[in-house]
C-alpha cells in the first residue's frame, strides 16, 4: 500500500528509490493484480468523473423551447374556450413529444458512448512481470509504465530512465517543447515529441498536478453544418407560414370570426412549420452512420465528421503506406557477367537475413520466394549487417561442403570491390535511376576476386488496389493530392503507377511561391496532383491554400507533427498507425490501411447527407400542405377544415415516425453534396402546390359526393392531409422516380403501421376524431397514392434533373 494516500507528497524533490518505496513498487515486474485492485478501491480509476446532466432536468427542458410554448399556448386558449377536450390531447402530445426527445437523446447519447469506448487510447503498463497494453483508465499510482514519442501522457509520471523532449502546452502554455530525463515529473495531458522512457505513476484522476486527466479524444457532438441548416430551413418554412397566416388573419378579422379561434389554429401551424424533430434527425442518423462505419473499418471522433466527409471534394493522401504498401519490393533485374536475374536475385537473398527486418533484406528474400528460389539450400555461416563505412552487407554461405562470400551494396561501392568501372553500371541503371529507384548491385566472391552479379532496383511498391481506389476517389468528385516526403523522380514515378498525372510539385518551388504570391500558390495546389519532397508543417499550407480556394479538404495523417493539417482539414483522416495525438486531432480514425476506408466514409457519408435531405425536403412539403390547404380551404368555404387538435395530432403521427427516414437505403451521391437550402425548398413549394391543389380536389370529393359536413368533413381533410404527408415520404426519398430504389425495412414496416392504426382509428373514432365509413378513408389514400406516385413524382424528377444541370453548367463554366 503506497504511502501518502491523504497527504500531499513532492515527488518532483524525492529521489527515484525513495518514490519507488513508498509507492511499494519493482520496477523491474511492477505491480501484482492483488495490488492493482486494492489501489483502484483506495484511489478509483484514472479518470475524471464525466459530469453528467441530471436527466430530469433533461427531460423538463423538452418543455421549453418554441415549439412547446406554442403548444402550451393552444392549451391555455382551449382551456379559455373551455375547449377541454382539445385541452386534454393536446397535453398528452405535449407530454409524448417530450418522453419522445428525451430518448432519442439517450439512444444517440449511447451510440456516442460506445464509439468513446472503441477510441480510448491505451498505455503499456508493466504487471507481474510483462508488458501489457491497458486502458488509461486502470493504471494506478506504483504502475510502472512505457511512453514514447506522439503519447499524450496519461497520468502524473516520475521518470526513471530516458530523455525526452514534452509539449505542455496545453497545460501551461509553454509555447516551447520542456526537456525531462531521469527523475523528472512528467505531468498527465502532456504530449511527448521525442524520446523514450519508463515511468512509474504517482497520481492518477483527480489527484493529478492539474486536477484532472486530459481527455484522450473528444467526441463533439454535429456542429458545423447542423444549426446552420436549421436555422436556414426554420426560415423558409416561417415566410411560406407567416404569409399565408397572415392572410387568414386579415380575413377572419374582416369577416368578423372568433379571433381566438383564429389564433388557436395559428399558434399550432406555426407550431407545426418547426422541424422540432430535426436536430434528433441529424443526430440519429449520424450515430446510425457512424456505426455502420465502425462496421467498415472507420471509427469517427466526432458525429458530424460523415457529414463533413459528404462534402469533401478534395483528398490530400500521404503516399507511404497509403497508397503505398510501405515496403521495398523489387522492380527490376539487370544481369551481369553471365549471371541471369534468378542469381542476381537467389545471391541477393542469401546476403540477407530476415530476423534483422532490414527493408532491403525482406525486398530480396520476398522476391526469391515469389521465385522459389532455393534459398533453404544454403548454410548462412556468417553475417556481417549493413556498414554505413563499406556501405555493403556480407555473408558468407556454404552448400555441401562449398563456401561463397556474397556482398550486397551500394553500386560504387561494390565496382570498386569487385575492380570495374562503376560508370557501366550506372549507365545501365540509368532508366531506373531517372524514376527515383534505389538500385543496389550484388557480387560473388571466387577464385578471382568479387565479381558483379548484376543490380537489382528497389523501390516502394503501390497498394494493388491503389490506382482502382483513387479511380473510384475520381469518379465520385474528389480530387486526390498524393503528398509525399520522397524526391520528385519517385513521386512521378509513384503518380504515374497509380493513375494521377506528374503535375507533381516539389515542396521548395510551392512554399517560394506562398511567400511571393498566395493566390498562385493555391492555384499551383489545386492544379497538382502531389507534392514531393514535403515536411510535416507544409501539409498545413498545402490545406490551407486548398481551403482558401473554396475546396472542402480532407487530410490523412499518422503523426505528431501532422496534428495541425488534420485539424485544419474539414475531414482529419488518422491512418491505423497513427500516434495517439494525430487521432485526438483527426475527426476520423481508420483501423485499416489503404484508401478503401475513406471510401466507405466518403459513400456513408454522403447516405447520411440524403437521409437528412429527404427528412428537410418532406417537412417542407408538408408544411406547405398542411398551411396552405388550410388556409385555402378557410378562404373557399368560410370555415376551418382541421381543428388545433388536428394539426398537433398530425405533427406526431407523421413527424416523429419520419425519423425512421434515418435508417433508409439512400443512395450516394456520384458528386460531392452541398447544403443548398433554397434549391431545396423551390423544388419542395412546387410540389407543395400540386399537392394543395390535390388536397383541395379530394377535399371537393368529400363535401360534394360523399356530402361529408361538420366533424366528419373535418375528420375527411385530416385524412387527406395524414395520406400525403405519409405517402410523400416515399416521393421524395429517391432523387429518381420512386421505384428506383427500395426503402429499408424499418422506415416501410414503421409507415405502414402508422397508415394502418391510423386508418383504424378514422373507421372506429376517438375523441377528437368522428368516425368515417371505410370507403372514405380509402378513396383519400387511392387519390393521394394516385397523385403521389404518378404526378408528383414525375415533376419532382424533372425539377431535380433541371437543377442538376444546372449545377453542372456551374460547376463546368
Amino acid at each position: 500500500m503506497p504511502e501518502g494516500t491523504e497527504q500531499k507528497v513532492d515527488y518532483q524533490a524525492l529521489a527515484i528509490p525513495e518514490v519507488l518505496r513508498q509507492l511499494g513498487t519493482d520496477p523491474a515486474s511492477g505491480l501484482t493484480a492483488a495490488q492493482v485492485d486494492e489501489r483502484i478501491r483506495t484511489f478509483g480509476f484514472n479518470e475524471v468523473p464525466e459530469e453528467k446532466p441530471n436527466r430530469l432536468l433533461g427531460f423538463l427542458k423538452k418543455f421549453w423551447g418554441l415549439t412547446a410554448w406554442m403548444l402550451e399556448a393552444v392549451i391555455i386558449l382551449s382551456a379559455i374556450l373551455k375547449k377541454y377536450l382539445d385541452l386534454y390531447i393536446i397535453l398528452a402530445l405535449l407530454i409524448l413529444n417530450a418522453i419522445l426527445g428525451f430518448l432519442q437523446e439517450e439512444r444517440a447519447s449511447k451510440a456516442v458512448d460506445t464509439l468513446k469506448q472503441k477510441l480510448r487510447v491505451n498505455a503499456r503498463a508493466l504487471r507481474e512481470g510483462r508488458w501489457l497494453m491497458l486502458p488509461a483508465r486502470e493504471l494506478v499510482p506504483g504502475d510502472v509504465v512505457r511512453v514514447r514519442a506522439g503519447d499524450f501522457v496519461p497520468a502524473d509520471l516520475k521518470l526513471l530512465d530516458g530523455h525526452l523532449q514534452v509539449d505542455q502546452a496545453a497545460l501551461t502554455g509553454e509555447s516551447l517543447a520542456v526537456e525531462k530525463q531521469a527523475s523528472d515529473l512528467l505531468f498527465a495531458g502532456s504530449v511527448v515529441q521525442s524520446g523514450e522512457s519508463t515511468a512509474v505513476v504517482v497520481l492518477t484522476g483527480t489527484r493529478t498536478f492539474f486536477g484532472k486527466t486530459t481527455e484522450l479524444v473528444q467526441v463533439a457532438k454535429p456542429k458545423l453544418h447542423m444549426e446552420v441548416v436549421i436555422s436556414q430551413v426554420v426560415r423558409w418554412l416561417l415566410v411560406i407560414v407567416g404569409g399565408t397566416l397572415g392572410l387568414a388573419f386579415a380575413v377572419a378579422a374582416f369577416t368578423g370570426i372568433n379571433l381566438l379561434e383564429v389564433l388557436s389554429l395559428t399558434l399550432v401551424l406555426l407550431a407545426s412549420s418547426i422541424p422540432v424533430a430535426l436536430p434528433a434527425m441529424f443526430t440519429i442518423s449520424m450515430a446510425i452512420g457512424s456505426l455502420e462505419l465502425v462496421k467498415r473499418g472507420v471509427l469517427v471522433t466526432r458525429l458530424s465528421a460523415a457529414e463533413d466527409a459528404a462534402t469533401m471534394d478534395t483528398l490530400c493522401t500521404d503516399k507511404t503506406g497509403t497508397i503505398t504498401l510501405n515496403k521495398l519490393s523489387v522492380a527490376g533485374v539487370i544481369p551481369w557477367n553471365g549471371f541471369d536475374e534468378d542469381a542476381v536475385l537467389l545471391y541477393g537473398a542469401l546476403a540477407s537475413q530476415e530476423a534483422n527486418h532490414d527493408p532491403i533484406d525482406l525486398a530480396f528474400l520476398s522476391a526469391a520466394a515469389d521465385r522459389n528460389l532455393p534459398v533453404d539450400q544454403y548454410a548462412q555461416e556468417r553475417f556481417i549487417p549493413f556498414d554505413p563505412s563499406t556501405r555493403r552487407t556480407e555473408a558468407v554461405v556454404a552448400k555441401g561442403g562449398a563456401r561463397m562470400r556474397i556482398a550486397k551494396g551500394a553500386v560504387n561501392a561494390l565496382a570498386a570491390l569487385a575492380g570495374v568501372d562503376p560508370a557501366a553500371l550506372n549507365e545501365r541503371a540509368h532508366d531506373y535511376a531517372e524514376k527515383g529507384y534505389r538500385t543496389l548491385a550484388v557480387a560473388v566472391e571466387d577464385e578471382r576476386g568479387f565479381r558483379i552479379v548484376g543490380l537489382a532496383a528497389l523501390y516502394d511498391k503501390p497498394r494493388p488496389d491503389a490506382g482502382r481506389l483513387i479511380g473510384e476517389l475520381n469518379r465520385l468528385g474528389i480530387a486526390v493530392k498524393m503528398l509525399t516526403g520522397d524526391a520528385l523522380p519517385i513521386a512521378r514515378e509513384t503518380a504515374r503507377q497509380v493513375g494521377l498525372s506528374d503535375a507533381i510539385t516539389a515542396s521548395g518551388d510551392f512554399e517560394r511561391t506562398l511567400a511571393e504570391d498566395p493566390a498562385k500558390a493555391g492555384a499551383i495546389a489545386e492544379a497538382s496532383d502531389g507534392f514531393a519532397e514535403i515536411y510535416p508543417e507544409d501539409k498545413f499550407r498545402i490545406v490551407q491554400s486548398l481551403q482558401q480556394r473554396g475546396h472542402v479538404v480532407g487530410m490523412t495523417g499518422d503523426g505528431l507533427n501532422d496534428a495541425p493539417s488534420l485539424k485544419q482539414a474539414e475531414v482529419g483522416i488518422a491512418v491505423s498507425s497513427a500516434t495517439d495525438v494525430a487521432k485526438g486531432a483527426a475527426s476520423a480514425v481508420l483501423t485499416g490501411e489503404g484508401l478503401s476506408n475513406i471510401i466507405d466514409l466518403v459513400k456513408v457519408g454522403r447516405m447520411i447527407y440524403q437521409r437528412i435531405q429527404t427528412w428537410i425536403f418532406n417537412k417542407v412539403v408538408k408544411t406547405f400542405q398542411i398551411v396552405v390547404f388550410v388556409v385555402v380551404a378557410f378562404l373557399l368555404t368560410g370555415r376551418f377544415v382541421v381543428s388545433a387538435f388536428d394539426v398537433v395530432l398530425l405533427l406526431f403521427v407523421i413527424d416523429f415516425v419520419t425519423l425512421s427516414i434515418s435508417t433508409d437505403n439512400a443512395r450516394w451521391s456520384p458528386v460531392p453534396d452541398t447544403w443548398d437550402i433554397s434549391a431545396l425548398v423551390r423544388t419542395s413549394v412546387v410540389i407543395g402546390i400540386l399537392v394543395v391543389l390535390e388536397s383541395l380536389g379530394i377535399l371537393y370529393v368529400g363535401m360534394k359526393p360523399f356530402h361529408l359536413v361538420g366533424e366528419a368533413l373535418r375528420t375527411y381533410a385530416f385524412c387527406i392531409l395524414f395520406y400525403f404527408g405519409l405517402l410523400t415520404v416515399f416521393v421524395v426519398r429517391e432523387r429518381g422516380h420512386f421505384w428506383a430504389s427500395a426503402p429499408s425495412r424499418p422506415l416501410f414496416f414503421t409507415s405502414l403501421a402508422d397508415l394502418l392504426v391510423v386508418t383504424f382509428l378514422v373507421v372506429r373514432g376517438i375523441p377528437g376524431v368522428h368516425a368515417l365509413p371505410l370507403y372514405a378513408p380509402l378513396t383519400v389514400l387511392g387519390l393521394s397514392a394516385l397523385f403521389s406516385f404518378v404526378i408528383n413524382d414525375a415533376v419532382k424528377v424533372v425539377m431535380l434533373r433541371a437543377q442538376g444541370h444546372q449545377a453542372h453548367h456551374l460547376l463546368n463554366g
